[in-house]
């Protein structure tokens, strides 16, 4: 008996474990960078504004372990604590939808940029799914590693470099700032650093007033090289952005080095550029910066597909807007953007379904809104 039980234990198959090393860091620790890397289960399509439903998942695995957490996220301060980016990897354009291969890897990015964040990942991590669940395309975590390395914001403030030095900024992801009510796509210094200051006296602890440190960038900062390249892009859950991507290399003149505390605050805030992104939309994919001279790709077929279809929206809704306010419609710039991001989605191939779960909206009234955007469509063009 003895050895048919041995026997029996033998073939007994040994249940995965998952994952087999978890990245570590101090309990300090108030900045981070993950990286994750996924496999698609089978090769298949995936919709060209897949960041909605990477942004989504990522909030609902939050809510399940805390919601008090997720509820802050959702509706708290409007600086978040988190971003995320968009996959890396041989993503291909099929049609007018992005191919993912299977046995091919994916990387994915989420940053996290206060405390509170830190704790849920680290108990996260102890429990992570096997599948990460992008709709109809399910993809196998395969690994998890530190991409940013742990730090806490007073670090950042000591790594001042002993000789003053110039910094490089790769936007690898479109990049955008908002101004007077528009996207101004260029990183001014300006907005640079603004975008880094306001997380930083949200999370870091040690707020700096702005006004004269904003004064001292605009005076200070030179621009020495960039090769930068302007796109539109569906961003978020609505309308359209105005973009940028590419490369600059800026340092601090004579003048501005006699400051030696904005001079310390100028390299910190380069250094958080990685963990917290650059100007808005950071949550959705957007933004995302590294500190090296990363030339920007030829524009590939993703990026043909992404830029068709923001300038697709930022079409309809000119259109849209200029009837409605012709016609005393109320709400006219948000109803106006709606219409026009669902509509440009529906001509992109995408599913009423996967449209109304993107916008949190019911799914009669996105059928609603495609059928009256579609008659206002034929209206203006009759």
């Amino acid at each position: 008996m003895p050895k048919a039980a041995a026997s029996t234990k033998c073939k007994t198959e040994p249940q995965p474990k998952f994952p087999s090393s978890l990245p570590t860091w101090a309990d300090d620790t108030e900045l981070v960078g993950l990286v994750f890397e996924l496999e698609p289960t089978t090769s298949t399509s995936l919709y060209s504004q897949y960041t909605i439903g990477l942004h989504a998942w990522f909030l609902d695995q939050v809510r399940q372990l805390n919601p008090e957490l997720s509820a802050y996220l959702h509706d708290g301060e409007s600086e978040k604590p988190f971003n995320i980016s968009a996959l890396s990897g041989q993503l291909l354009a099929s049609g007018r939808q992005l191919q993912l291969e299977a046995k091919q890897i994916y990387r994915w990015h989420v940053n996290a940029l206060s405390p509170r964040v830190l704790q849920f990942l680290k108990q996260w991590l102890t429990e992570l799914p096997q599948i990460l669940d992008l709709r109809d395309a399910p993809l196998q975590i395969k690994q998890v590693s530190i991409a940013h390395p742990s730090a806490t914001y007073a670090q950042l403030l000591q790594l001042s470099p002993e000789k003053p030095s110039n910094v490089n900024f790769s936007f690898v992801s479109p990049t955008s700032f908002r101004r007077k009510g528009h996207h101004f796509p260029l990183p001014v210094p300006v907005n640079l650093f603004h975008s880094y200051l306001r997380r930083w006296n949200d999370f870091s602890g040690m707020p700096i007033e702005p006004e004269p440190f904003l004064d001292w960038i605009d005076e200070g900062v030179i621009i020495h090289q960039h090769h930068l390249e302007s796109m539109k892009v569906a961003a978020g859950k609505r309308g359209s952005v105005t973009g940028f991507t590419g490369v600059m290399s800026c340092g601090l003149s004579k003048p501005a080095l006699a400051n030696s505390e904005f001079t310390q605050l100028f390299y910190a805030l380069a250094r958080l550029a990685p963990y917290c992104g650059t100007g808005h939309k950071t949550t959705f994919g957007l933004g995302q910066t590294r500190l090296d001279w990363v030339e920007p790709e030829v524009s590939s077929p993703i990026q043909v597909l992404t830029n068709l279809l923001g300038e697709r929206i930022d079409e309809l809704t000119a259109l849209f807007t200029a009837q409605r306010k012709r016609t005393g419609g109320d709400r006219t710039d948000k109803i106006a953007s709606t219409w026009a991001t669902i509509l440009a989605r529906r001509e992109m191939g995408e599913s009423l379904q996967v449209i109304s779960q993107d916008l949190e909206m019911p799914y009669a009234t996105v059928k609603t809104y495609v059928k009256l955007a579609r008659r206002m469509l034929r209206t203006l063009t009759l």
